[in-house]
């Protein structure tokens, strides 16, 4: 805060307007009535700027330690428990969550239930999302699994995580959307949805045709963008959110959906590839942490890429194979950060929460207030 002494000409508005916070929070914090009578030569408590609020989003599994729930959870307004997959018959598969969401709940953080078309095999089944898709009884019956599993668990609400829909099956997602919305709206529950990293509406490919950010962004409350994994397990070394691809990305979403109710990705991980670089090798995740040290173990430097504004360096491991590490720190998550200043973003969604890194909540926390419930 600031002590500032009122000198001649001064008024209220104007000593608010200059230090950029509410007429209201100067008033409070003095104790004044009258906004119109101030004394030259009078001290006023000045608050220190007020950050913008936005909301912040983490996905985790069920078996996130207790430990990282309470480094992690006063900083997240949502945390989006991954994940309820969807059965052929409208059926939800259970999860072992209810420790997960007590503890988000005492600790003023909304539980959020992820239902996915994950299926038998681990992965995001486009059949499986056609069958639900596309047999109404079948949407009736998923729906009210939904709503029944969000009362009895004590979720705030749903995040709808359906992956590669077939792009046949675009306007049937759009459909299904409007009716889940439509209902949990009734019972008064949020709703949000991810979206893959789109850069134009008729972008090409499973993953993306049938996210229709229109429509997402008119019926969600609010919209995660998936703006991650361009450097990916068996993809060539990179970045894995380079801040030139996620700004092209942010700047298409705005065209299409209000930018407050957009939240965008920000990956909590990085890759360890072997080089040279083959087809079919796939890279190791690392966590932020574990890169730092990995750094420091092996005595090399930390470099910085301009372009992509992420962190990356080489290492030998014991057999004298090179690698390269690409992560996040400090850096890059301020850079993704200013991009939600830049298009007024309602806030960003952290894949995922499962380890915890200080720097990312510390940028985040010194740039914004985090809404709670």
């Amino acid at each position: 805060m600031t002590i500032y002494t009122v000198g001649r000409g001064d008024t209220l508005y104007g000593i608010a307007r200059r230090f950029g916070v509410p007429v209201r929070d100067i008033t409070s914090l003095n104790g004044l009535s009258n906004v119109d009578q101030l004394m030259v030569g009078q001290s006023l408590v000045i608050p220190a700027e007020v950050q913008p609020g936005i909301f912040v989003n983490g996905y985790a599994y069920p078996t996130i330690s207790d430990i990282t729930l309470a480094l992690t959870l006063p900083s997240l307004t949502f945390l989006s428990i991954f994940s309820y997959q969807v059965t052929s018959s409208g059926d939800l598969i259970p999860l072992n969550d209810s420790r997960v969401i007590r503890v988000a709940k005492d600790n003023n953080t909304l539980p959020m239930l992820v239902m996915t078309n994950i299926g038998a095999t681990g992965r995001f089944d486009s059949d499986l999302a056609h069958v639900i898709l596309s047999n109404e009884r079948i949407q009736e019956r998923l729906i009210s699994n939904l709503i029944m599993t969000l009362r009895n668990k004590g979720y705030a609400g749903v995040n709808i995580d359906f992956e590669y829909v077939y792009p046949m099956d675009k306007e049937l997602y759009n459909a299904f959307l409007e009716k889940v919305v439509t209902r949990l709206q009734e019972e008064e529950f949020i709703v949000t949805t991810a979206l893959a990293p789109k850069v134009r509406s008729d972008q090409v490919g499973t993953l993306y045709e049938a996210h229709d950010y229109a429509t997402h962004g008119r019926l969600a409350d609010h919209v995660i963008l998936m703006t991650y994994e361009w450097g990916y397990t068996y993809g060539p070394p990179m970045a894995v959110a380079p801040i030139n691809q996620v700004e092209r990305v942010i700047a298409y979403a705005v065209t299409e959906i209000p930018s407050k109710k957009i939240l965008m990705g920000i990956p909590n991980y990085g890759y360890d590839w072997t080089l040279p670089y083959e087809q079919g090798r796939p890279a190791k995740s690392i966590s932020n942490t574990a890169a730092v040290a990995l750094a420091a173990e092996k005595k090399v430097e930390i470099q910085f890429d301009p372009v992509a504004k992420a962190p990356y360096f080489y290492y030998k491991d014991e057999n004298g194979a090179l690698h390269v590490v690409w992560f996040e720190d400090a850096r890059s998550v301020l850079a993704k950060l200013d991009l939600v200043k830049k298009y007024n973003l309602g806030g960003v969604s952290f894949w995922t929460v499962m380890n915890y890194f200080p720097q990312t909540f510390a940028v985040l926390n010194s740039n914004f207030q985090v809404e709670k419930a």
